[in-house]
């Protein structure tokens, strides 16, 4: 699905990605994790045409995306979710889903109804407004907004930070459902372990700006998570 070898990243004088190498199978639901300011949004800013490749390799299915512009991630089928949601707080709920569609391959011109099936509440808030909803309202709001792609990754960037045990509960299900149901693939960032475990079926840790461990989440021990997650 996607393979990134040899990548580096630069700000300005800064080496911030040290020939970071990871594969995402199609398919599988991967949690990418590491102590805060190790590069990991870096990684995921990068993927998305965001932040820019000194060199190395970036390859979504049969696409070289290391020097193509960003908007072809979303025509290409990927979707992001980016740390702290990033919606439209001044536009109703309607249109920030609505804002997704003309990057369709397919045309479609209408939210599909797959986006209501896993976020109900998004159906009946439609007028009001992006600002106005709460923390794990608008969580919903930003994967929804991305599943209107229908992509074929989903990309989310500590899709459960500030949000209640119980929205958190929910997205943890739709995650599930979205990976094993739809065969959607989804690399996420994630810090809460136990949410980790529950949802991913492999993982990959960085440290200093490379990725140091990966392999099935079932790898995962307790002396990885000491050495290079614990705070």
């Amino acid at each position: 699905m996607i393979r990134i070898q040899d990548l580096n990243q630069y700000y300005g004088e800064s080496h911030i990605l040290w020939d970071v190498d990871l594969h995402i199978p199609a398919g599988s639901c991967t949690c990418l994790m590491g102590r805060n300011g190790v590069g990991k949004t870096t990684l995921l800013k990068t993927i998305m045409g965001i932040l820019p490749i000194a060199s190395g390799s970036l390859q979504f299915e049969d696409t070289e995306l290391a020097r193509r512009p960003a908007a072809l991630r979303a025509h290409l089928g990927i979707g992001y979710v980016p740390q702290g949601r990033e919606i439209f707080s001044q536009l109703t709920v309607e249109e920030n889903l609505r804002i997704g569609l003309p990057a369709r391959r397919d045309a479609v011109g209408a939210i599909p109804e797959s986006v209501f099936h896993y976020f109900p509440v998004l159906e009946q808030m439609l007028g009001r407004r992006g600002g106005d909803l709460s923390g794990g309202q608008q969580q919903q709001l930003a994967i929804g907004r991305a599943l209107v792609l229908n992509p074929k990754l989903l990309i989310l960037d500590e899709p459960t930070e500030g949000i209640q045990p119980n929205i958190v509960q929910e997205i943890g299900d739709i995650l599930l459902r979205l990976n094993q149901e739809e065969n959607l693939t989804i690399l996420l960032v994630e810090q809460k372990l136990s949410f980790a475990r529950r949802v991913a079926d492999a993982f990959a840790v960085m440290e200093k700006g490379s990725v140091v461990a990966d392999g099935p989440i079932t790898a995962l021990t307790d002396d990885i998570v000491r050495q290079h997650l614990s705070v």
